[in-house]
């Protein structure tokens, strides 16, 4: 998964990384706001899901320590992440800055 994170996050386009656990409510709540982000922002951006308990070396090495927790990365850098639930147009807003 790490080869395959590393070639996730390289891309030209924006990529959210939904850090989460599959027992967080919080994460769920989270969950059903980026399917509306998705919808908003289209091909603009991927949204991409890693279970923390599945991937702990790559939430380790973003330095996750809460879920759900979101980031932004856009040719390998990381933009902007932060912890908690989010709102459809405070990520969409991001998305499109970044795009």
């Amino acid at each position: 998964m790490s080869q395959k994170f590393q070639e996730i996050i390289n891309s030209e386009r924006p990529v959210l990384i939904d850090f989460f656990a599959t027992w967080c409510q919080p994460c769920k709540v989270q969950s059903s706001v980026l399917n509306t982000v998705k919808e908003n922002i289209g091909d603009g951006a991927r949204i991409i899901k890693v279970d923390v308990d599945q991937y702990p070396a790559i939430a380790a090495q973003y330095g996750v320590r809460g879920v759900p927790t979101l980031a932004v990365f856009k040719n390998g850098e990381l933009l902007w992440k932060e912890s908690g639930v989010h709102d459809v147009n405070t990520l969409t807003e991001l998305l499109k800055q970044y795009a």
